[in-house]
This record gives C-alpha cells, sequence and structure tokens, in this order.
C-alpha cells in the first residue's frame, strides 16, 4: 500500500508539471522566454549536434579521421619547426583536416644547390644556370610519381592518395607524404645535393603495416616533347664491386641560349625502374632513385656535337657508377648499409645547416603587409637554393676553395643602402617558378649593386652574410662595422645571428622593444680571434669592450642622421670616430607611439584584447538598453491612467 501511495503521488506530481509547463506555453510567449529557448538549443545544437551527425554519419567520416591520423603521424616530427618558421608544410589535399599553421605562405616546394634546381611536382623540370641565378628550364621530368590504382579496394579512393609536402629549410630537403588509408603510406625525400652538385635524389619509403600485399604503380616522364633535340639511349653497364648489371637511360642534348651563337650541351643519366612495384607484407620498401646531370655552355655553333655527347655521356656514367658504390652496399650487413646511405644524405644536410648558423629572427607582427619570420625564411631559402656553396663541393680546389674564404672575409662596402625590410619587391609570393626566379634574381641583383659582389663570389655562405646585412642596413666601412638603421623602424624586436667579422669572428646583436617603447640593443661575442669594441650613435661615450656576454647601448638619434652603431677592432679607431662624425646633437631615441607598437602585437589598436571582445561589449550594452527601454515602455503601457500620471507626469 505504502508503494502503491508513493507511486500515486509521483504521478499527480508528474500531471502537476505537465500542466505547469503548458501553461507556460499558452498565449503569446513572451520576449523573455524566447530568448532563454533560443539559448538552450543553440547550445544543445553546438555541443551536442556534432555528435549527432558524427552517429548518423558515422560511416562516410571513418576514412577522413583513418587518413588524418596516417598524415598527422607524418607531420608531427615537422610541427615545432614550422612554428619556428624553419619548415613550411603544404595540405595538397584540403579534406585531410588539419590545423591551420601561423603562415599565409603561397610557395612552391623547391630544392637546388645553384647548379640546378626543381619544383617539387610531378610533372616539373629541370632548371640550370644561366646568368645570375637558374633560369634556363630544361624539358626533362625526373620526379617519380607512386599510384595505387586497386579499385576493389574501397578505402584507397585516390589514385595518389592524401598529399602534404614539407620544405624543410634548415636541412635544404623536401618531404612527401602520401597516405592510402591508415595502413599504406609514402614518404618520399627530394634534395639537390650540396656537397655533389650534379645529382638529384629522391628517397622513397614504401610501408605496409597490413598483412596483404601491394602492387604499386610507378610513373616516369623523363624527356618532354618540347625537347626535340634530345635522344635517349638504354645502356647496360656491370657494377664494379658486384658484377650487377644495372641499366640506364641517358639523354641527350642541346638548348639553343638567347646570346649569339651559345648552345647549352645538357647529358643526363638515371637509373630505369620498373612499371610496379611489389610491396611485401608488413614491411617497407626502399628506393633510391638518382640523377645525374652535366651541362656546358658552347661558346660555338660549329662545335662537334657528336663528340661533345660522347664526352659528357662518359662523364656522367663514371659519376653515376661512384655514387652507386657510395650508396650501395648490397654487399655489407644491413647495418653498414643504412649507415652508408645516411652518410650520403648527412653530407647534403650538414651544409645547410651550416649555411643557417648565420641568419635573421624578428618578431611576429599582426598589422596588415608586414614581413614576419616565415616570408624571411622561405626567402632565404629559395635564394640560397640557387646559389652554389664552392667550399663544400667535392670538385672544388684546394686554391679555389681559399679564395672563396678570402673573398668572404672581404665585406667591404657591403651593404649600402636602405634595409631590404621595407622593399616590397623583394618580398613577394613565389607561388610559381617564373615567380620565385624573379624574387630571386631581384635578391642577387640589389646585393650585387649595393657593394655586396665580393660575398657574392663566395657562394651561398657569402650571400647570405649580404643578406642579413641588408636586413639591418649593416654596412662594412673603413675598420669598422655600423648599423644604419633609422631609429623609427626599431618597433619590433631583432636578433641578428652570427654576423661575420673577418674569419674567426661571428657577433650576435639583439634589438629589443622596453615596456615603456624605447628600444635598445645588445651585442655579444659569439666567437673572435681578438678583442672588440662598441660604441653607439656619435661614439661621444667611451669604447665599450664586447665579450660573450651581451652588452647594452641605448638607441640615439643624432643630427644630421649618422649610425646606431659601431664596432671595431681598433680602440684608437673608434676613439677618433668621434672626430670625424660631427654631429650637431645627440639624444636618446623617442619612444614608438603606443597605437603602433599594439598594432604590431594584436593586430589593432585597441590594446591586449582581441577584436572580439570589444564587439561583445558593444552588443552588451545594445541589448542592455533595449531590455531597459522594453521594460520602460511596458511599465508605461500597464499602468492605469492615474497611476500613470502620478508616476510620470511632472509635478
Amino acid at each position: 500500500m505504502k508503494m502503491f501511495r508513493n507511486r500515486k503521488y509521483y504521478m499527480l506530481d508528474l500531471v502537476e508539471f505537465q500542466r505547469r509547463m503548458r501553461r507556460q506555453f499558452e498565449g503569446n510567449i513572451n520576449y523573455r522566454k524566447l530568448i532563454l529557448i533560443l539559448f538552450l538549443s543553440a547550445i544543445i545544437f553546438l555541443y551536442i549536434g556534432p555528435y549527432i551527425f558524427s552517429w548518423l554519419f558515422g560511416s562516410t567520416t571513418k576514412p577522413i579521421h583513418l587518413m588524418s591520423r596516417c598524415m598527422d603521424d607524418r607531420l608531427t616530427p615537422f610541427y615545432s619547426k614550422a612554428l619556428e618558421f624553419n619548415a613550411h608544410i603544404q595540405h595538397i589535399s584540403d579534406s585531410i583536416g588539419h590545423s591551420t599553421l601561423p603562415t599565409n605562405l603561397r610557395n612552391i616546394p623547391y630544392v637546388g644547390n645553384g647548379y640546378f634546381g626543381i619544383e617539387i611536382d610531378k610533372t616539373a623540370a629541370f632548371y640550370v644556370k644561366y646568368g645570375r641565378h637558374l633560369s634556363q628550364p630544361i624539358n626533362y621530368q625526373p620526379i617519380v610519381n607512386f599510384r595505387y590504382l586497386d579499385s576493389s579496394d574501397s578505402s584507397f579512393d585516390e589514385p595518389h592518395g592524401k598529399q602534404s609536402i614539407v620544405v624543410d629549410y634548415t636541412n635544404g630537403v623536401v618531404n612527401h607524404f602520401q597516405c592510402f588509408g591508415n595502413e599504406f603510406f609514402i614518404s618520399s625525400d627530394f634534395y639537390a645535393h650540396r656537397v655533389v652538385p650534379h645529382v638529384f635524389v629522391q628517397e622513397v619509403k614504401l610501408t605496409n603495416t597490413r598483412n596483404k600485399p601491394f602492387n604499386v604503380d610507378v610513373e616516369s616522364f623523363g624527356p618532354s616533347t618540347e625537347w626535340s633535340s634530345s635522344k635517349t639511349k638504354y645502356i647496360k653497364l656491370k657494377q664494379p664491386s658486384t658484377e650487377k648489371l644495372i641499366e640506364f637511360s641517358v639523354t641527350n642534348g642541346f638548348f639553343e641560349l638567347p646570346k649569339n651563337g651559345e648552345k647549352l650541351s645538357v647529358t643526363i643519366v638515371s637509373q630505369r625502374l620498373p612499371s610496379k612495384i611489389a610491396l611485401k607484407t608488413r614491411g617497407i620498401t626502399k628506393i633510391d632513385i638518382i640523377h645525374v646531370i652535366y651541362y656546358s655552355v658552347k661558346q660555338k655553333a660549329d662545335d662537334n656535337e657528336s663528340a661533345a655527347i660522347a664526352t659528357m655521356t662518359q662523364i656522367v656514367q663514371q659519376n653515376y657508377f661512384n655514387l652507386i658504390e657510395n650508396n650501395d652496399a648490397s654487399n655489407s650487413s644491413p647495418s653498414n648499409k643504412f649507415q652508408t646511405q645516411t652518410r650520403f644524405k648527412r653530407q647534403h644536410t650538414n651544409v645547410w645547416k651550416s649555411l643557417w648558423e648565420s641568419g635573421f629572427e624578428i618578431s611576429t607582427s599582426l598589422a596588415d603587409n608586414v614581413i614576419n619570420g616565415d616570408q624571411i625564411n622561405a626567402t632565404i631559402y629559395a635564394v640560397l637554393s640557387q646559389v652554389r656553396s664552392f667550399e663544400s663541393e667535392t670538385g672544388s680546389s684546394e686554391q679555389f676553395r681559399k679564395e672563396m674564404v678570402k673573398s668572404l672575409a672581404y665585406a667591404e662596402g657591403c651593404y649600402d643602402a636602405y634595409h631590404t625590410l621595407q622593399a616590397g619587391n623583394l618580398w613577394k609570393d613565389m607561388s610559381d617558378i617564373q615567380e620565385m626566379n624573379k624574387v630571386v634574381n631581384s635578391w642577387l641583383l640589389t646585393l650585387e649593386k649595393q657593394g655586396c659582389h665580393n660575398l657574392i663570389k663566395a657562394g651561398a655562405s657569402g650571400v647570405l652574410q649580404a643578406m642579413v646585412l641588408s636586413f639591418g642596413s649593416f654596412r662594412f666601412s673603413n675598420q669598422h662595422l655600423e648599423l644604419n638603421i633609422h631609429p623609427k623602424y626599431l618597433h619590433r624586436d631583432y636578433f641578428f645571428r652570427r654576423l661575420n667579422y673577418g674569419n674567426m669572428t661571428h657577433i650576435n646583436i639583439s634589438i629589443e622593444v622596453t615596456e615603456d617603447n624605447h628600444a635598445i640593443m645588445y651585442v655579444a661575442l659569439d666567437r673572435s680571434d681578438g678583442i672588440y669594441y662598441a660604441c653607439d650613435a656619435g661614439c661621444l661615450d667611451e669604447p665599450v669592450p664586447l665579450s660573450q656576454d651581451r652588452k647594452m647601448f641605448p638607441v640615439k638619434l643624432t643630427e644630421p642622421l649618422t649610425a646606431i652603431l659601431y664596432i671595431t677592432q681598433d680602440k684608437d679607431h673608434v676613439l677618433e670616430l668621434k672626430n670625424a662624425i660631427h654631429v650637431k646633437e645627440v639624444a636618446e631615441a623617442p619612444a614608438h607611439e603606443n597605437h603602433v607598437i599594439l598594432l604590431h602585437k594584436h593586430g589593432h589598436q585597441l590594446g591586449g584584447l582581441p577584436t572580439f571582445f570589444w564587439i561583445s561589449i558593444f552588443v552588451i550594452i545594445i541589448v542592455f538598453h533595449i531590455f531597459l527601454c522594453k521594460l520602460i515602455i511596458k511599465e508605461y503601457c500597464d499602468s492605469p491612467d492615474a497611476l500613470r500620471r502620478y508616476r510620470y507626469d511632472k509635478p
């Protein structure tokens, strides 16, 4: 009976609740109820809706999830580099669903070593040097593509899979990833070898984690139909170490150059590949695809073309076998083979890493149309990819290397112009190969005409030093290095890393904006072969000896305008500078306007809070006043006439 009574009371309470809810929705719904209902509906839609859609359409989103997980595993090692602007990640397929990194670059993936260069695209062709940069196209398409065309497997719905490309600036390597579901993926590394400049390498690793074998189609192109003078023959040569016959394709041909009577003779050798590759179950299949390219400019049109082709073919074949011997260790243990293969690649990456020891960093700005670290590093990489590293190449003689080092140490007169961060023509998007070549040519021309011709002769190391000098308008002038940038441009943090002062001395210079919006400088020696001194604008103060500890210098403004920093090894020279500069007035540079600092830090002039916050506050104020007006009108309209007169009539 007690249980029945409790159940009866429970039913009565439920009926009463239903009656109350029915009364609430009878008649017209007022604004408060309507807003409450809409608010609750929005919360339900935003937080519960995705789970409902995922449950209803889970079968269609599962393959995308597998693709995303596969690609995330491949890209994870590069995310930190991308955030530091030392790499650029490009998603070829937008359906992968990765988060967008803080960069809006639209640059092509590219590798080069100053001898040749190539965009990483399935139909891309070689470019070789003609003039200042790699401007002459060679109608030969060396990149090998891999496809999976088995339509019976529904999880692999695209022949090339989901793809992403990573341009690793510090290693000089472009990584291409293809995911076919979560169990089958391909990783390809492309690089134009820095030590052996005639070699283009495509290292491919095909990974199958299933118990099911796969046959992957191999797609290669070689010389295009536009290269009408090319001739390709196939030869089989015996590898000396293994007595194994290897089949090669040898392509020869000529190109007419713009100058009268000049021809470009080109020879390219590569190993032939089968049309299909069988992947073993639960294993990794590795393929090293090597192209060797040689070219030379013929000054006379009546040269013996057949003799030139024969000579070039012999040179290329000999070098190709040397590469095979250095990379193929089939007669060795697997561990020795792995070490030998990585050693060849490590030679290349070590040169790139040594180049990036010098560099430039700048604080990220959120203002519109500004230059940030991502675009700076991408542009440096593009320029260095079209300049040779003579001191690192195997074919360079000792005498030639000494001359390059001498050119690197002699930087007198470089850089003699405005700082290049303000030159818009030098910071354009490199969305295709023609645009990239224009940017590279503009940089090399600018540096050459602004007194950096000796550094350009030194190769990639000298070009990088010249570019870093140009970012701050540094100039080497008679026994000292001076910083000529105007103080009004120092509203962001700068860091000039390992400026080369001679052969044995490197200097680090940083510029920081303090909380009161003043810029200050710090100078330290990375390493040195002696004692160096520095003074700020006007050199009126006693010179400060430099060391590995940072020394602070104020940023001063002089009348007339002079350099804001001087560095030299000769103390007497720096003491005499104050009598040679002839300044009328020296004062601390004024603080930057607050709205300028806020614009760079936050992308707007409203302070540290985002724009959305201020819009929300504005909307809340408007809504509050609407409700206030509504309450006043309602109170006025619902009151009796006497009470209304009593409340609102004037006394």
